[in-house]
Formats: C-alpha cells, sequence, structure tokens
C-alpha cells in the first residue's frame, strides 16, 4: 500500500471510532431521557445498557476466527451497518425487550469493528502500536462530545433521540469513503512480533495470556463503571450541581484525549509498553481512590482529569499491542478473545452495579476501586513475564526505524557524491583525497559524544567513503566509455560511404 492509502484508511477507521465513541455511553448520557421515554426506573435502563455486552459476549470470539478467515473489510461492513441500526432504531423504540436487542447490536457492532480495524493497523506495517493507541484518541473525542450534545438537548428542551442520529449520519457518510479504500494483506508478521513469540517460553506464555485477558476485562470495567456512574455520584454522593457532575465526565474524557495523545507520542519513541501499563494503573488506582473520599470542587475535577489520562489513555490498546505480538499469525482470534473479556465486563458491570446502586451509588464507585487494585497486580505480572522480550522487541523496532532513517540519508549523501564526481571530471581531479577523508573522519570522532563507540563510527565511515570511491570510479567508467561512444559515432563517414548514403 502506499502512503496516502494507508492514510486515507487511517481516517476512515478512525472515523468508526469517533462514533464508537459516542456509542460507549449514549445510552448512560440518557438514562433519565429512556427511563422516562420507556416508563421504567433507572435499574431497569442499566440493565438494557448491559445488553450492549451480551452482544459483544456472542460476537467477538466468532468475529476475530472471521476476521482471520474472510478478511478485515467484512467485519468492518458488519459493524458500520449494526451501528446504524442500533442508532436508527433506539430513540423510536418503547418495547424493553426491543430495546434489548438493539443494544445487543451495539454490541454487535463494537465488536466487528474491533474484530477488523486493529489487525489492519498491525498489517499496515510502520508503527502500529501508536496507530493502534490513536484510536482511542478518536473514541475519546465522541465520549468529549457526546455529554455535551446531551446536556445542550436538554437545556433546549431538544428532542434527546437527536444525539443518536448525529452519530448515525457521521456512520452513513463514512461507509461511502471506506467503500473506495482497499486493505493491507492480512497476517503478516512483523520482526518484532517474531521475536517475542520464540524468545517467550511456554510457562511465562500462558501466565502472559491469562493475565492479559483478565486485563481484557479490568481495563473496560474500570472505565465503565466511572462513564456510568461519575455523574450520578457528583450530584448525588457529593451534592455538586448537575453541570459540575456532566463536566466531570468531559474532564476525564479530556484526560483521556490528552492521555492519548502522550501514549501516541511516546510509543512512536519506542518507549516501554509494559512501563507504560503499570505506571498507569498505579496512577488511575490512586486518582479513583482519592475520588472517592473527597468533596472537594477541584480536587474532584483534578483528579478525573488523571483518571481519565491514565485508565483511558489508551492502555487497553498498550496491552493489546503486546497480547498480538505473543500471537502474531492470529490477530483476529487474539483481538476477538482479548475483547470477550472486555464484553464480560460490558455485561455483568452494569447488572452488578445496578444491583449496588439500589443501596447507594457509592457502592458502586468502591467496586470500581476494587477493579482497579485487580487491573495492577495482573499488569505487573504481564511485565514480569514479557517485560525482557518486549523491550528487546521494542530495541529492534527501533532500530529497524533509525535504519529506514539511514537509508534515506545514505541516498542523499550518494546523491551529492555524484555531484562532487561531476565537479572532479571537469577540472581533472583524481577521486581519491587522502586530505578530505581524514578531515571526515576527524569531525566523525567530534560530533559521536560517547567516547566508546567513536572508534566503531570512524570504521563505518571509513567503509562509507571506500563505497564512495567505488561509485565514484564507477561512474567516471561510464561517463568515460559514454563520451568514448558519443565521438565514435560523431566521426564523419569515408567519401565511399557518403557517396552510397545519398
Amino acid at each position: 500500500m502506499s502512503n496516502s492509502q494507508k492514510r486515507i484508511l487511517s481516517i476512515c477507521l478512525y472515523l468508526n471510532y469517533l462514533v464508537h465513541g459516542f456509542g460507549l455511553i449514549i445510552l448512560t448520557q440518557n438514562m433519565q431521557s429512556l427511563g422516562h421515554f420507556w416508563g421504567v426506573p433507572i435499574a431497569t435502563v442499566s440493565y438494557v445498557v448491559s445488553g450492549i455486552g451480551i452482544g459483544r459476549l456472542l460476537a467477538y470470539f466468532v468475529f476475530g476466527y472471521l476476521s482471520d478467515r474472510f478478511g478485515r473489510k467484512f467485519l468492518i461492513y458488519v459493524g458500520v451497518f449494526s451501528y446504524l441500526i442500533f442508532f436508527l432504531g433506539m430513540p423510536f423504540v418503547k418495547n424493553i425487550q426491543l430495546a434489548y436487542l438493539f443494544a445487543i447490536m451495539a454490541g454487535i457492532a463494537n465488536s466487528a469493528l474491533d474484530s477488523g480495524t486493529y489487525p489492519t493497523f498491525v498489517e499496515m506495517g510502520g508503527k502500529s502500536s501508536a496507530s493502534n493507541v490513536f484510536i482511542k484518541a478518536f473514541m475519546s473525542v465522541g465520549e468529549f462530545i457526546l455529554p455535551l450534545l446531551v446536556a445542550t438537548l436538554d437545556t433546549e428542551k431538544m428532542w434527546f433521540g437527536w444525539s443518536f442520529m448525529v452519530a448515525a449520519v457521521i456512520l452513513a457518510a463514512n461507509f461511502f469513503l471506506l467503500n473506495r479504500v482497499t486493505f493491507p494483506k492480512r497476517n503478516q508478521v512483523d520482526e518484532a512480533a517474531e521475536l517475542t513469540q520464540e524468545q517467550l517460553s511456554r510457562p511465562k506464555k500462558w501466565i502472559a495470556t491469562a493475565a492479559l485477558s483478565i486485563y481484557g476485562y479490568t481495563s473496560m470495567a474500570i472505565m465503565i463503571l466511572f462513564t456510568q456512574w461519575i455523574t450520578m455520584f457528583a450530584t448525588n454522593e457529593l451534592n455538586y450541581s448537575a453541570l459540575v457532575g456532566h463536566g466531570l465526565l468531559s474532564l476525564y474524557s479530556i484526560g483521556s484525549i490528552s492521555g492519548v495523545i502522550v501514549t501516541f507520542a511516546l510509543l512512536r519513541r519506542q518507549v516501554s509498553e509494559t512501563g507504560l501499563l503499570v505506571i498507569n494503573n498505579a496512577l488511575s488506582l490512586v486518582a479513583l481512590i482519592i475520588l472517592c473520599t473527597t468533596s472537594i470542587q477541584w480536587l474532584s475535577a483534578a483528579v478525573c482529569f488523571v483518571f481519565g489520562f491514565t485508565a483511558a489513555g489508551g492502555m487497553m490498546q498498550v496491552a493489546l499491542n503486546i497480547f498480538l505480538r505473543i500471537y502474531p499469525k492470529h490477530k483476529g482470534l487474539v483481538t476477538g478473545t482479548y475483547f470477550t473479556f472486555g464484553s464480560i465486563a460490558t455485561f455483568t458491570v452494569p447488572v452488578v452495579t445496578g444491583w449496588l446502586s439500589k443501596q447507594s451509588i457509592a457502592r458502586a464507585m468502591d467496586a470500581d476501586i476494587i477493579v482497579g487494585i485487580l487491573g495492577t497486580i495482573v499488569v505487573l505480572l504481564v511485565a514480569m513475564t514479557v517485560g525482557r522480550q518486549a523491550s528487546l522487541a521494542t530495541a529492534r523496532k527501533q532500530i529497524n526505524h533509525l535504519d529506514k532513517d539511514i537509508v534515506k540519508l545514505l541516498a542523499k549523501r550518494f546523491d551529492a557524491v555524484t555531484m562532487v564526481n561531476e565537479a572532479k571530471r571537469a577540472t581533472n581531479l583524481p577521486v581519491m583525497d587522502h586530505g578530505r577523508e581524514d578531515q571526515v573522519l576527524k569531525r566523525v570522532a567530534e560530533n559521536d559524544p560517547n567516547p566508546e563507540t567513536r572508534a566503531y563510527m570512524q570504521d563505518i565511515y571509513t567503509h562509507i567513503m571506500r563505497n564512495s570511491r567505488e561509485y565514484q570510479a564507477k561512474l567516471t567508467t561510464e561517463k568515460a566509455l559514454k563520451d568514448k561512444d558519443t565521438v565514435k559515432h560523431d566521426k564523419p563517414l569515408p567519401a565511399s560511404s557518403q557517396l552510397t548514403n545519398k
């Protein structure tokens, strides 16, 4: 694929996840409106939300297999059409059973998009770890925009269903863009993935697999708990205004977007993925504990931002990147398995917290702390089992990217060598210039900040200059032969030949 094709495909895939950000919280943000529309208590709406988890649970594993078997584009189409059914149907149904079915469709849409999109970014090559994390940025943008849209509709006494319609319009427009792009070849394996797979022992592989699968649950559960209950927790338990309650969720979203951008930048610089996982999960746990034990508005606002930055800043995607490298030939299946555990969270969390909320909404937030503790424990296990292999794979990926840059610079150097050769031939100077080469080697030593590598650096440049001389000699020989042929053909023909040709 060309770079332009990759960019167009990336934009289309990211736009799907902008809408997916809407889909993740659109039911919880419209809980009161839906409760009035259906004539049911909020706890019942929470149970309908659990249908998303059912859809994910039913579809992920199957879709992961189908993604490996039939390709990524097909699964993404399934996701787009399933989400369209959800957005266009949910605001009009009054039957709870039918509403639950539409929630299941949203879960199916989520499963299909994930099973097709994450492997696609890996197969596009380049800095795929960073690209997969950037998916979360678009989800966070959607999660940031939607609460503001819902609050505006509520303030203006407008129909709550417009928030669903906006998502449907964006998705439909993006479908026509997506229909025109090509996808990369599926199940390609890069060097970093092969390294992680080959050097990881069987016991460590099983431990890492179990830990990452559990993290698929906890990373989703901790965000669902927060986004579902933070607004009501702030108003009912902390006695903040409704505006402040919605504002805390928006700050969480801003923190999430900021965290994704920082994580994206760090991964492009080849920072350790396991290190990011451990640090961010520990910080998100601390932020959550502070949030549940304070009623100071500015402090609540600050920790909501920090929680969004660390818990929802792309850590789920970072863990998936590690998982994909353990099983590089089964990317769709791994993605499906990983998010199956997330779908269990999407199903179980609303049910459990719906029950807890009958006692106190504070109990629902306390459950989030327990999930955070479990998530921190499992990422520590991941770091202990695959940390060294991941570090080696990261270092080799960095070398690969540096080699790519070095080759580009050497190509420019050879272009400059060509110009030097032309100038030398014009002035009849020899190819070899000992004084010039001594100056280059001296400058190389001066520019190398590490005394331990200066001799090696000079040796590298000795070979570079030797190849430059050989290239110049080749150019000089070719030019001489060309000039000789030109002179030969430019000679006037003998008189007899001229007469014959007349």
